[in-house]
């Protein structure tokens, strides 16, 4: 059982592993292909998820096993937050290690996903798998997830 607020209460680095996981609000942003401007190091997002991202649930459909399975996955945990510069500005863990509090859609703060998808604050039913696309027309699937 999760005690409220416990992400206030806590340093990230000191908490469970359920409450680690709790934080994450499932928005897919991580999960979606990402393109780097060679000249500017600046980072692009696509509409593109990563081939084990559910499109209609925005859920790894292999969560546990998926660092196996996509070699590129990066599983998130305190010690590598500060230098994964690609991670969403909404990531929760993001947020929290940056000090500010989680956004009022956050679903920790009002109790389900539904306000988070309707603010379209997730990949939910807006992605396409990765199997679906060639690789060399990822740049044609740029994709502003602020907007």
């Amino acid at each position: 059982m999760l005690k409220k607020d416990f992400w206030k209460k806590k340093k990230l680095n000191n908490l469970s592993k359920e409450e680690w996981e709790a934080l994450c609000d499932r928005c897919g942003k991580c999960c979606v292909i990402k393109l780097e401007d060679i000249d500017t190091s600046k980072i692009h997002y696509t509409n593109i998820s990563c081939k084990l991202l559910c499109t209609k649930t925005a859920k790894c459909k292999n969560y546990i096993s998926r660092k196996n399975i996509v070699n590129d996955c990066i599983a998130l945990d305190y010690n590598n937050l500060e230098l994964l510069h690609w991670m969403p500005k909404t990531c929760s863990y993001k947020l929290i290690y940056e000090g500010k509090d989680l956004p009022s859609w956050h679903y920790l703060i009002h109790g389900n996903f539904d306000k988070m998808i309707k603010k379209k604050k997730s990949v939910h039913n807006r992605v396409i798998n990765e199997k679906k696309i060639r690789k060399k027309d990822l740049q044609d699937y740029i994709y502003d997830w602020e907007q």
